[in-house]
């Protein structure tokens, strides 16, 4: 996180837990005034698809406009966290470059 709030916004935090309505695991994270909501993962085994449906579950209910999952790479520190990996729906990536929809809308 301090990875993104020396670069992007030192607004953004680490959003606490709350249950079935979970809103995503950072807060005060904006791009070009549209709310992101991010899933965080530190795990050895991928499961994209059901860290997708978290995602988009997260984003919904934060009334987000966008969703994605950060996880991070195996055998990589604090040094190389620029090297972590992004996924996000295509429908995620056109609204980031300005050319689509949220996925509800």
């Amino acid at each position: 996180m301090t990875y993104l709030q020396a670069r992007l916004d030192d607004r953004i935090e680490r959003r606490a837990k709350s249950g079935a309505k979970d809103r995503g695991d950072l807060s005060g994270w904006r791009h070009q005034g549209m709310r992101v909501v991010a899933e965080l993962k530190n795990v050895a085994k991928l499961n994209l698809a059901g860290w997708i449906t978290e995602a988009e579950t997260e984003r919904m209910n934060d009334d987000a406009q966008i969703g994605l999952v950060i996880h991070k790479r195996v055998g990589k520190g604090p040094a190389q966290m620029g090297e972590t990996y992004v996924t996000l729906t295509l429908d995620n990536l056109l609204v980031i470059m300005g050319a689509g929809k949220t996925p509800a809308d």
